[in-house]
């Protein structure tokens, strides 16, 4: 039986999932390598397919300063690529690109061709590889001329994924649409790839199942004991126009001119439209303060955080995903409002976290406004702060949205979404 959310139901043993699965990405589980979206779902579908007896390799642009090969967990090795090339660049997987880029034209598809592929083929066994994003496209299309080159190109299903519509312009479609299947993670990317006249399949991503069980109590009790019952929202991602930053700032604003104690944590990346961010904010007439903190105890963040007299509070500093979580679930909302966004993965872990997620209207097709979610039709702050006024004053709705929320993450854990994978390859396996 297939859920109202079109995933479903997970199985102990699934169908149509293949022995061995190769993921391509630059991003991946390194903090040097998990800028975005991209690195948590890579990370989350290599650890899930392990978990499910596929033998995986994540092959990544990763920290040079760690082992080029290791365990990441059950059935699953990590291969931090392009090492040689990232010593050089040590910002992130992104620093060095085109570098980095060529690099995995240039070797991976022989790598793959002759370590995973032929050796499965001589075991009777088929491969999947998920290649993520436009860098790895001319990989998706050289793999295919290599396999086929080699009489193994039976032996192996090839999926490139769009995440985004990030360096579609450098894409050659056509070549990519004969040497894979084309997928896309929500409705709204594969609308977006009819637009260049590429038909692709939907799968959408997942959450893994431990989110579900929550963030520790303590760590969600220190952070509130220091919001001192005050109106606290937070706000996480990238410094960039389609996240929606200044209507962030704007609502926050608006808030206080209603009379609210409003308050934003906010943590973004190194981009330089933060400074456009944070000008907005100080134009609106809110104070902004820099807040650094070093390390993994959740009662120093919460104090500091607490001591800060800022409207918007920029907190310089990385966090682990539980504190990370207990943040989602202590603010009153979460504000992952793009105004683009393909699917939307961080509003799916504020609801499995037990928070309020605010999203935009784009490719977040789990959310429903008022119901799991807030859902904002514009970029206007003005409609955000009503929205978030709305929760602040009627306190068994915003309990009821939590729920709510909770229920709709746990239908798309990465069991459910893997059950709809193995039957869409099942398809491809079909009509091949």
């Amino acid at each position: 039986m297939i859920g109202a959310n079109g995933l479903a139901p997970a199985s102990p043993s699934i169908s149509g999932l293949p022995e061995n699965a190769v993921i391509v990405a630059l991003e991946g589980p390194d903090r040097y390598s998990s800028i975005g979206g991209l690195g948590t779902r890579v990370t989350a579908l290599a650890k899930a397919l392990g978990e499910h007896g596929v033998k995986t390799d994540l092959i990544f642009a990763g920290d040079p300063a760690f082992k080029p090969v290791e365990s990441g967990g059950a059935n699953l090795t990590l291969r931090r690529w392009s090492g040689w090339i990232s010593q050089f660049h040590p910002r992130n997987a992104y620093d060095g690109e085109e570098e980095k880029i060529r690099d995995f034209d240039g070797s991976l598809p022989e790598w793959i061709a002759e370590n995973v592929v032929a050796p499965a083929k001589d075991r009777g066994e088929r491969v999947v590889v998920f290649l993520e994003d436009w860098q790895t496209a001319n990989v998706a299309v050289l793999l295919d001329r290599t396999l086929r080159e080699r009489g193994l190109r039976e032996a192996a299903t090839l999926l490139w994924n769009a995440n985004n519509t990030y360096g579609f312009h450098r894409i050659d479609w056509h070549a990519l649409k004969t040497a894979t299947q084309i997928t896309a993670v929500s409705k709204y990317m594969k609308f977006e790839l009819a637009l260049v006249g590429v038909g692709a399949l939907v799968i959408p991503n997942g959450i893994h199942q431990g989110i579900l069980d929550g963030p520790g109590q303590h760590l969600i009790a220190a952070l509130k004991a220091q919001f001192k019952g005050k109106p606290m929202l937070c706000k996480v991602g990238r410094f960039d126009p389609d996240k929606n930053w200044l209507q962030a700032m704007d609502a926050v604003a608006e808030l206080r001119r209603e009379g609210h104690d409003a308050r934003l944590i906010v943590r973004g990346g190194k981009e330089d439209y933060g400074e456009i961010v944070f000008g907005r904010a100080r134009e609106q007439g809110l104070v902004v303060e820099r807040v650094a903190y070093e390390g993994d105890d959740i009662d120093e963040l919460a104090a500091a955080i607490g001591r800060s007299q800022g409207h918007v509070i920029h907190l310089r500093a990385f966090l682990s995903e539980e504190t990370l979580f207990a943040l989602y679930a202590a603010c009153d909302a979460v504000l992952a409002n793009s105004g683009k966004e393909p699917f939307g993965l961080v509003g799916l872990e504020v609801m499995a976290a037990g928070g309020i997620a605010v999203c935009g209207a784009t490719g977040e097709e789990y959310a429903e406004p008022f119901v799991n979610a807030i859902v904002c039709d514009t970029n206007d702050g003005r409609e955000l702060a009503t929205y978030l006024e709305t929760i602040s004053e009627d306190h068994d709705a915003a309990e009821k949205m939590r729920a709510a929320g909770y229920a709709t993450a746990s239908r798309y854990t990465w069991g459910n979404v893997l059950t709809t994978l193995g039957r869409k390859l099942r398809y491809l396996e079909h009509s091949a």
